[in-house]
């Protein structure tokens, strides 16, 4: 319900390490930069209804696109950033085109996309950060 009501005004939602939701912190993974993105870049073209529209290694971002059951296109960036030589953090960005607000989709996106990966990389998953 609260997602629903901030969904109203705002269009856009992000993770981060900082973030007061606890279901919106940077998911950790006990694997290299280089393994993490090989995983998180297979996983994101196989979810249904996601597009990896731009892959970009060097930094560690992958552009995917979503388009809503109501026509609405979804612009996702997901960052792969290396903790240490063998952690690796994912961060999810999630942003609705047009000028009305999300009603919480962009935060269900994200996750959706978490659950994903944490489903897949579960053997890997490290509670809090760079332990």
């Amino acid at each position: 319900m609260k997602r629903t009501l901030i969904g109203l005004l705002r269009s856009h939602e992000q993770t981060g390490d900082k973030a007061k939701d606890p279901l919106l912190k940077s998911h950790f993974y006990k694997l290299s930069k280089d393994k993490a993105w090989e995983e998180v870049v297979s996983t994101l073209k196989k979810m249904q209804g996601y597009k990896v529209l731009h892959e970009v290694q060097s930094v560690g971002e992958i552009v995917v696109e979503k388009k809503t059951a109501f026509g609405r296109t979804m612009d996702i960036t997901v960052s792969v950033i290396s903790v240490n030589p063998v952690n690796s953090a994912v961060d999810v960005y999630s942003a609705s085109r047009g000028s009305m607000g999300d009603l919480g989709s962009n935060y269900r996106v994200i996750l959706d996309i978490f659950r994903v990966l944490d489903k897949k990389l579960a053997a890997f998953k490290v509670s809090g950060g760079s332990k």
